[in-house]
């Protein structure tokens, strides 16, 4: 079993940055991608971005140029997110993929997160 826990959400101001972090236990996630992910009330869960477990990273249009993924080589994914909208407001949640190199869509992932709120106002 693999347990994601996310933090750094917040409420900011349009135009911030926030840092999302993402913490692994359990049994290691080193081998896998990790995936962002984000949901907005009354809307599906969206894809957001993914690093692959060699460090390649794939984004979603809508966050490309503001958003950067990464991980370390322990057990932490982040989410750099800057110049923030209040489009972007969302829970936002971690995921570790499975057999796909780049997974972007939620049935590729295996385990999930909780979720962390982030709220952008204008």
């Amino acid at each position: 079993q693999v347990q994601l826990v996310e933090s750094g959400g917040g409420l900011v101001q349009a135009g911030a940055s926030l840092r999302l972090s993402c913490a692994a236990s359990g049994r290691s996630v080193r081998s896998y991608a990790m995936g962002w992910f984000r949901q907005a009330p009354g809307k599906e869960r969206e894809f957001v971005a993914v690093v692959s477990w060699s460090g390649t990273t794939y984004y979603a249009d809508f966050v490309k140029g503001r958003f950067a993924i990464s991980r370390d080589n322990a057990k932490n994914t982040y989410l750099q997110m800057n110049s923030l909208k209040p489009e972007d407001t969302a829970v936002y949640y971690c995921a570790r993929g499975g057999l796909a190199t780049l997974p972007s869509a939620p049935n590729e992932y295996v385990y999930w997160g909780q979720g962390t709120q982030v709220t952008v106002s204008s």
